[in-house]
């Protein structure tokens, strides 16, 4: 069964939709508090939860001894290229963003950014396609420039050699070539704690599960800029490595967004 099939497959139970409407409404919840209000045997619930991962729509990240499971807007993304791109999109994209500020105002929070990719390459070589300048400017439109020693300083530099760096941060954790903790500030001057970007880099024979998690987001402009902007990059990430180079066309400019 193929990548769209199983996730057509997912969404076509409302009890996995109900699922997935609580993550949206508060990303990162464990097994027993997605289960609180539902009518259903914890195993019952287990088995919507496992079809759901296996579709790609919903990554599990460990934290301790707990499992938190989070949205992944991957699948969703590569329907909305496929099945609604080419329609009518700058009217849906107003609905949307009508849609959006609308509920903002029922917010208390914003929620955390996970997003998951699969990539044929080693982890040593998403590992170098992430932390190495060269690369990252080939498909970001950035160079992110670090010696990536923890405390370390980065930058997301420019590459029109003025130098000026967009985001900037500091290294909070590198262990080569599974896991790098980055802070993630595109906004140094407000005084507000800055955005933390993990990238765990997990090997499967020939494979690598690249997963994302943005947290500590400001607010949920910078939620809608990112939910945007991180697919067009690894999307690009993901075809340099695969193919050896990036897509014809820089993928951010579809979105209208940059991460």
């Amino acid at each position: 069964m193929s990548e769209t099939e199983l996730t057509f497959k997912a969404l076509a139970d409302p009890t996995r939709r109900l699922l997935l409407d609580r993550l949206r409404e508060r990303n990162g919840q464990t097994l027993g508090e997605l289960c609180e209000h539902l009518t259903m045997a914890r195993q019952s619930a287990t088995q919507h939860l496992d079809i759901l991962v296996r579709a790609n729509l919903v990554t599990v990240v460990r934290r301790g001894r707990e499992r938190l499971h989070y949205l992944n807007p991957a699948p969703i993304h590569e329907i909305e290229q496929r099945w609604i791109s080419g329609f009518d999109m700058p009217r849906l994209r107003a609905l949307s963003m009508i849609k959006h500020q609308a509920e903002e105002y029922g917010m208390t929070s914003v929620p955390t950014y996970v997003y998951v990719t699969y990539i044929h390459a080693t982890a040593e070589q998403v590992w170098q396609a992430l932390t190495d300048a060269d690369l990252t400017a080939r498909y970001w439109d950035h160079a992110n420039v670090s010696d990536w020693q923890p405390g370390s300083a980065w930058e997301h530099q420019r590459t029109d050699g003025s130098g000026v760096a967009d985001v900037v941060g500091k290294v909070l954790t590198a262990e080569p070539p599974t896991r790098l903790v980055i802070t993630f500030e595109d906004s140094p001057n407000e005084e507000r704690e800055p955005s933390v970007v993990t990238f765990l880099v997990e090997p499967h024979q020939d494979i690598v599960r690249l997963t994302v998690t943005h947290e500590n987001l400001a607010n949920l402009d910078m939620f809608n800029g990112i939910s945007s902007g991180w697919p067009a990059v690894l999307s690009n990430l993901k075809s340099l490595l695969e193919t050896g180079d990036v897509l014809p066309q820089a993928p951010w400019k579809m979105t209208g967004t940059h991460a």
